[in-house]
């Protein structure tokens, strides 16, 4: 199969699995018990401002007429409006989306470079006290809560020692870069705003380690497992016994083989740290997608979450497709 051909099927499956998405979260907030616009008034609600309330959010109408107004207004991109402040929910998400997504890049970013140095490093000592210790170091890292170590890093950096701030995003005493892409860091850059960068990289930092250390543990294993299945492998040692230096081998030949599946999980992560960065962004009070979502479940805000369920799963199914393709190219095999 032409790679071409793969990436047309890949296409056509997805069309159908974000349609199922997009239907079953329509059904589930409609199908659960309790009237959504009742439910948002605190109060007993008089009847008329009741029926005014629901014909501006058109929940009113039937519900296959609201089914099929609900994705005409997804092909425009139209999330439709908040039951809080009636402001369309595709410029609550605008503003809040390039924080989650500078804390997704900045979290990877650490997790692959540490995580994938710590597996080639215990696969190269194997069954060696080195190799235990990094070992254990993956497991107690993937297992520790995030929002525990993010408390436990706030104190020793930002209380202790001080020298790291522990909440928000940029300084509240200077004025933040040009909006560009809403992410500080790179608005700082592309603006050459030294002075921003330094900002926002100290206001960042604390919040990726913290979430690339808890998915650090994950790339520690997986590289270290494919590293070891990589190594005994002929080609490798053919490149031994050829004299090649052990850096050359180990990166130039079997890291790189080994790292397809490494890829594939970069994938994976990505995708479900854009959707499930919650804890982060709210052990840290940054106001992201994540910390969007719990506040429209404290204000019952039914069509605020409906429309950042919505775009989490389209997150989700877009980054899962490139991810395929990208594997599906550099693997010919995938296509077979």
């Amino acid at each position: 199969m032409s790679l071409r051909s793969y990436i047309i099927g890949r296409v056509l499956m997805t069309i159908p699995m974000v349609m199922f998405l997009l239907t079953l979260v329509f059904i589930i907030l409609r199908v659960i018990p309790g009237d959504p616009a009742l439910l948002h008034f605190e109060k007993n609600v008089d009847p008329a401002t009741l029926e005014a309330f629901k014909q501006r959010l058109g929940m009113d109408k039937p519900i296959w007429e609201q089914y099929f107004d609900y994705l005409g207004g997804l092909a425009v991109g139209d999330l439709g409006i908040s039951m809080q402040d009636f402001a369309p929910i595709s410029e609550h998400i605008a503003g809040r989306f390039p924080a989650t997504l500078e804390l997704t890049i900045y979290s990877i970013i650490f997790a692959v470079l540490f995580g994938v140095a710590l597996g080639v490093k215990s696969s190269k000592t194997y069954d060696r006290p080195t190799d235990h210790g990094i070992r254990l170091f993956g497991i107690v890292t993937y297992a520790i809560p995030v929002f525990f170590l993010g408390m436990i890093l706030q104190f020793i950096f930002g209380i202790w020692l001080q020298v790291l701030p522990v909440n928000g995003r940029f300084d509240p005493h200077y004025a933040p870069p040009t909006r560009i892409t809403g992410m500080y860091t790179i608005d700082a850059l592309l603006t050459m705003n030294t002075f921003a960068l330094i900002i926002a990289l100290r206001y960042i930092l604390l919040p990726s380690i913290t979430l690339g250390t808890v998915l650090c543990g994950i790339f520690v294993r997986l590289t270290r497992t494919n590293m070891l299945e990589t190594i005994r492998m002929d080609f490798v040692v053919a490149a031994e016994a050829r004299g090649l230096s052990d850096r050359v081998i180990t990166y130039g030949y079997a890291l790189r083989n080994a790292f397809l599946p490494i890829m594939t999980m970069i994938g994976l992560q990505f995708a479900a740290l854009l959707a499930g960065a919650v804890l982060t962004e709210t052990t840290f009070n940054l106001l992201g997608l994540g910390t969007y979502l719990i506040d429209r479940i404290n204000h019952r805000d039914y069509t605020g979450i409906q429309g950042t369920v919505v775009v989490f799963g389209i997150l989700v199914s877009i980054v899962t497709l490139v991810m395929d393709i990208l594997y599906a190219y550099l693997d010919p095999r995938i296509r077979l």
